[in-house]
C-alpha cells in the first residue's frame, strides 16, 4: 500500500505561525481605532438600504439564507441580490505583502507591513461601528459587519499574503478601496493596476507607508544595498561613500512620490502618505476622513 503522509500538524504549525501576530496587532489597532473614534463622526447614511443595486453570483462564502431563490430559480445557477447601501457601503481593503514591506530600519519603529496592517484593522473597527461593510480584497470573503465580521476581517488582514493577483479578484461595483504599500515598484506599474481598477469601476485611497530612512537616507561610509526578500549569498549593490549618494537619492525619492500623486490625482483615487516614525491616530484620522468625504 502506498504510504500516505499526513500533513496536518505542518498545516496546523503553519497557521500557528501565520496567526501568531494578530493579537497584538488587533490590540495595537483597536487602541488607535478608539483614539480616533472619539474626533470623527459616523458614517450611516438614512434612506439607504433597501434600493435593488443588483444580483450576483452566489459564493462558497455565502450562507444558503443569502440567495435569492426566486431569481435562481430563473437559471442554472443561484444568485445573491444586493441592495444599493451593501454596494455603495462595502469598504474592500488590501495591504501589500512583499519582503520589502517586512522592513524596518530601526528597533524603534514598526515594520512597514505591521503599521500597514494595524491602520487597516484599526480602518476596519471604525467602519464597522459605523454600519459599514467591509472586506479583504482577493481573500475570496465577502463583505462583513458587526463583531464577528470585525473579527474575521482583521485576522485576515494581519495574516494575508498580500498578493498582487488580489487586484483581479471580485468586488462590489462602485465600491470604495483602501491600499496599503510602500508603492515602490515604478509608477507605470501602479498606474496599470490602478487603471484596472477604476475601470470596472472603483476608487479609493492609496495609503502610503514610508520608513524615515527611506525618505532622509541618514547613511555614511561603505554600504551594502540588498533586494528585499534576496539571500545574503548574491551580490549586492555597493555604494562606497554613501553620503555622496544621498541628495541624488532624495531626488529620486521625491520624484517618484510626485508621480505617485500625479497618477492618483488623474484616476481619481486618493494618496495619503504615513511615515512609520509617526502617531498611527494621524494617518487612520486622515485615511477616514478621506473615505467620508467620497461616501
Amino acid at each position: 500500500m502506498p504510504v500516505v503522509v499526513d500533513n496536518r500538524s505542518n498545516l496546523r504549525r503553519r497557521a500557528e505561525q501565520l496567526a501568531a501576530p494578530f493579537p497584538g496587532l488587533l490590540a495595537e489597532a483597536e487602541r488607535v481605532a478608539a483614539i480616533v473614534a472619539q474626533g470623527v463622526h459616523g458614517r450611516r447614511r438614512p434612506g439607504q438600504g433597501e434600493s435593488f443595486w443588483q444580483y450576483r453570483s452566489y459564493t462558497d462564502s455565502d450562507s444558503a439564507h443569502d440567495i435569492d431563490w426566486r431569481r435562481s430559480a430563473r437559471s442554472d445557477h443561484y444568485y445573491v441580490r444586493e441592495n444599493e447601501w451593501e454596494a455603495a457601503n462595502t469598504v474592500w481593503l488590501w495591504r501589500d505583502g512583499y519582503a520589502g514591506m517586512e522592513w524596518r530600519s530601526s528597533n524603534d519603529t514598526p515594520t512597514k507591513m505591521n503599521r500597514a496592517s494595524v491602520l487597516l484593522m484599526a480602518l476596519t473597527s471604525l467602519l464597522i461601528r459605523a454600519g459599514e461593510r467591509c472586506a479583504v480584497l482577493g481573500e475570496s470573503e465577502r463583505p462583513r459587519s458587526g463583531r464577528h465580521g470585525l473579527e474575521r476581517v482583521t485576522h485576515r488582514l494581519a495574516i494575508s499574503e498580500g498578493k498582487k493577483a488580489a487586484f483581479d479578484g471580485e468586488f462590489s461595483p462602485h465600491a470604495k478601496m483602501v491600499i496599503a504599500s510602500d508603492f515602490l515598484e515604478p509608477t507605470e506599474v501602479w498606474r496599470a493596476r490602478l487603471a484596472k481598477l477604476t475601470a470596472r469601476p472603483a476608487t479609493g485611497v492609496l495609503l502610503h507607508i514610508v520608513d524615515p530612512a527611506e525618505r532622509l537616507f541618514p547613511y555614511k561610509g561603505r554600504l551594502h544595498l540588498l533586494e528585499p526578500g534576496s539571500v545574503r549569498s548574491k551580490i549586492p549593490f555597493l555604494v562606497g561613500r554613501a553620503e555622496k549618494a544621498r541628495q541624488a537619492y532624495i531626488d529620486k525619492f521625491v520624484a517618484h512620490e510626485e508621480a505617485l500623486q500625479r497618477t492618483a490625482s488623474r484616476l481619481g483615487w486618493t494618496l495619503i502618505t504615513h511615515q512609520t516614525d509617526q502617531p498611527a491616530t494621524l494617518a487612520l484620522t486622515a485615511l477616514y476622513r478621506a473615505l467620508d468625504k467620497d461616501a
